[in-house]
């Protein structure tokens, strides 16, 4: 090819083309292919490609349509600006071997599409090719990779790769065209980079001059383009068993700057570039081994995926393929996940309208959750106002969390990890993370160095990258002290504040919480207390809407029934005892709708039953100094009254949602709750780990402590105070009661003694 040809323009950045011919020469209408020149280092006829790529976006029709396709979205463009998404599915049913040269060499035959779609609307508006500012973006490529299969054969191909979005830098300004300037003489000449590189002239290019390192960039008159670096790691449930995530940088370029961010699941298209490493800034010599990187052209959310993200609208026809506004409108347009049509999206609507109108939904969705696991259904009950969530509410004052999170406490063996691997498989845009292995800045955010910058940034953890889903914690009560300080903030305000490394921000973490604990020594105690049973601390127990306890009862005709139901498993012919109602594809379509269509709002008879119910709950203490009912248990009674009413579809909570909520509320309170001495319901075991019973009973001990201590003056041990004490007392009182009588009695004098200093002080 003539070197005067020149370099063709590029949109994207650092993604520099090969010399080809302007696309002038190949709307010329000549069809004597032997004349035309090929792309160097191809076997690309320009021309021929060209004209190719016209007659595909003027004449191809979809099957069932009665119009060119891509006229159509072109002509629903404003002004001639934007984005074409082209689905490469169209280009192989047009052309094969298009499709082919596509694939493996897409940098030049991306730029003569581009000529392609600009000439193309210029004849079908009759404009003036040089004012359209359009551009292909190619998506839905026939073989999809995940990361790990990444290889060097496709260096310089174009690919498509699925994953999740871990990190997303700041917008970097990267120079597209410098200005340089003459000191001399004044002459000024435009430099496109290449590659990421530029080269500074030597030479004045006016002839009269022809100075020598006289010429100085003007930034002000270079133009410069967005550009971001994107972490993206292997989908969390695509990893094989035993293997570390693999991860691949993304760099994308203006129009797609901003459109992802941490936790999302994304399929990128794009080319797959290596560039050579430097062993030192000052040598030329490069390293053997190549850094890789995606250039992005594509970016399009899987909206399968990113299940609980309120974006996700069935019925809005909310388009994740970026670049391209108008496809929203058009009924032959593909969906967020590029294969369905605004037909089929109507479709789907009904059905998920008509399961909603099912006066059976609630009992089917209940069977529908981890139907492999028997019985259990008040706890499934749960997890699946969990799955629904109630509504976010925005104040001046702050915002009410819409999500609720769910303590699973009990033996070890009763399916507590089976039920948190299903609602992770079930809801996919979340974590399932270990509390063993899991460290604070792990489940929060960490500041790291950037490999490309240099700079500090901010990597997400579990919590932030599972915002809008749910994050699975197994093993809760195994996790250290400074992971369970972070969750705090979380689990209430659904935020994360990080001030390190001279980074103070405040990232979102929207997240509903389920995690799992086992009690200490692998058995509950029903005569202890649940804090006490756990080791967790009363302030974070208490920012969990329902804690159910899951034990492992021993009963002949229960046992029985369990293990034929786990037997059944095991046959081809019982493997319709784990079939559910509802499956799991579509029971997931069915959550995404409900949560991005449906907001109920309390009506009044719901809020005055939820007010009675209350108070009732607050009267089921046994003395007046029993608390049974906080105001956080008011907030979580209306999040389940929303979250019963969206499983039907409803706009608004009735009074059978409140009933409901409030039967979900007791029978998680009883069980939590109950104070092991007396058998009443007191939320002070929950808020302070110590009952009103067990408060009294202390203080009563602690009176008769203080009596025996004035009746010996010259002291006792502490053996001598505890059989004097068990002699005197009518119930059965062992070491850790008197042990922690004491404890009281020493707090007390220590209170007391400061006040002393204190009244001291303020009189002199």
């Amino acid at each position: 090819m003539n070197a005067n040809a020149g370099q063709v323009a590029n949109r994207r950045g650092s993604m520099s083309y090969s010399q080809s011919v302007p696309f002038s020469a190949a709307s010329g209408g000549s069809e004597d292919y032997e004349n035309e020149t090929f792309v160097w280092g191809t076997n690309i006829r320009a021309q021929k490609v060209s004209r190719d790529f016209v007659n595909f976006f003027e004449l191809f029709i979809e099957q069932g349509g009665f119009e060119a396709k891509y006229i159509t979205l072109m002509r629903e463009l404003p002004a001639g600006q934007g984005q074409v998404n082209v689905d490469s599915y169209d280009i192989y049913a047009y052309d094969p071997e298009l499709y082919k040269m596509l694939i493996k060499y897409p940098a030049e035959m991306i730029t003569l599409m581009d000529d392609a779609v600009k000439l193309a609307y210029a004849d079908a508006t009759q404009q003036n090719a040089e004012d359209v500012t359009l551009q292909a973006n190619v998506f839905n490529l026939r073989e999809k990779k995940v990361i790990r299969d990444l290889n060097p054969e496709d260096i310089e191909q174009l690919v498509s790769v699925s994953g999740m979005v871990t990190r997303c830098s700041n917008i970097i300004p990267e120079i597209r065209e410098a200005c340089f300037v003459c000191e001399k003489c004044g002459h000024e000449e435009m430099v496109p980079s290449q590659l990421g590189h530029l080269e500074e002239p030597l030479l004045c290019g006016n002839q009269m001059c022809r100075a020598k390192w006289t010429m100085k960039m003007v930034h002000n008159r270079s133009t410069f383009h967005n550009k971001q670096i994107v972490k993206m790691q292997e989908n969390p449930n695509a990893i094989p068993e035993g293997e570390t995530p693999h991860n691949v940088t993304l760099l994308c370029y203006d129009p797609l700057v901003d459109v992802t961010k941490p936790g999302d699941r994304i399929t990128v298209t794009g080319i797959y570039r290596a560039h050579g490493l430097r062993v030192n800034p000052r040598l030329r010599m490069l390293k053997t081994v190549y850094k890789a990187n995606v250039d992005i052209i594509h970016v399009q959310r899987d909206e399968t995926s990113s299940l609980f993200s309120v974006s996700e609208r069935i019925s809005a026809g909310a388009d994740s393929q970026f670049g391209s506004e108008s496809q929203a409108d058009d009924p032959m347009a593909p969906d967020a996940a590029g294969t369905e049509t605004r037909e089929e999206r109507e479709s789907k609507q009904a059905e998920m309208e008509a399961l909603g109108a099912d006066p059976d939904i609630y009992q089917k969705l209940t069977a529908s959750v981890a139907p492999s696991i028997w019985q259990m259904d008040d706890v499934k009950k749960g997890i699946l106002c969990q799955l629904f969530g109630g509504s976010s509410k925005e104040y001046s004052g702050g915002r009410v969390r819409g999500e609720i999170n769910v303590l699973l406490v009990g033996d070890p063996g009763v399916s507590k990890s089976q039920l948190l691997s299903y609602v992770n498989k079930l809801a996919p845009r979340g974590i399932y993370t270990s509390g063993r292995g899991s460290s604070a800045v792990g489940l929060t955010a960490y500041v790291s160095k950037d490999q490309e910058t240099k700079e500090m940034v901010l990597e997400s953890g579990a919590l932030v990258l599972s915002d809008r889903g749910i994050c699975c914690i197994d093993e809760f009560d195994k996790m250290s002290d400074a992971a369970r300080s972070m969750l705090h903030e979380v689990m209430e305000q659904q935020t994360v504040s990080v001030a390190k490394a001279g980074i103070i921000a405040t990232l979102n973490a929207r997240t509903s919480v389920l995690a799992s604990a086992n009690p200490v020594g692998s058995r509950y105690n029903p005569r202890l207390s649940i804090v006490d049973n756990i080791h967790l601390p009363p302030s974070l127990i208490s920012r969990f809407d329902l804690i159910y306890l899951v034990l492992d009862k021993a009963e002949e005709a229960t046992d029985r029934k369990l293990a034929r139901h786990l037997l059944s498993l095991h046959y081809e012919r019982g493997q319709n005892a784990a079939q559910a109602p509802i499956p799991i594809d579509q029971l997931r379509d069915f959550i995404a709708y409900a949560r991005g269509n449906c907001h109920p709002e309390l009506c009044a008879e719901a809020a005055t039953d939820i007010v009675d119910g209350y108070m009732h709950m607050r009267r089921m203490g046994s003395s007046r100094k029993t608390i049974t009912a906080t105001p956080r248990q008011l907030e979580s009674l209306i999040r389940i009254s929303e979250s019963l009413a969206r499983m039907r579809l409803s706009r608004t909570v009735e009074r059978s949602d409140a009933a409901e909520a409030l039967r979900l509320m007791q029978v998680a309170l009883q069980q939590a709750a109950t104070d092991p001495v007396t058998g009443a319901i007191d939320m002070d075991l929950i808020q302070t780990g110590v009952s009103a019973s067990e408060r009294v009973a202390r203080a009563q001990l602690a009176q008769e402590i203080k009596t025996l201590l004035i009746s010996k003056p010259h002291g006792m041990t502490f053996d001598e105070l505890t059989k004097a004490v068990q002699e005197q007392a009518t119930v059965t009182v062992d070491q850790g009661q008197v042990r922690r009588a004491v404890d009281t009695i020493l707090e007390d004098v220590a209170v007391l003694g400061n006040q002393i200093k204190h009244k001291s002080a303020v009189s002199a």
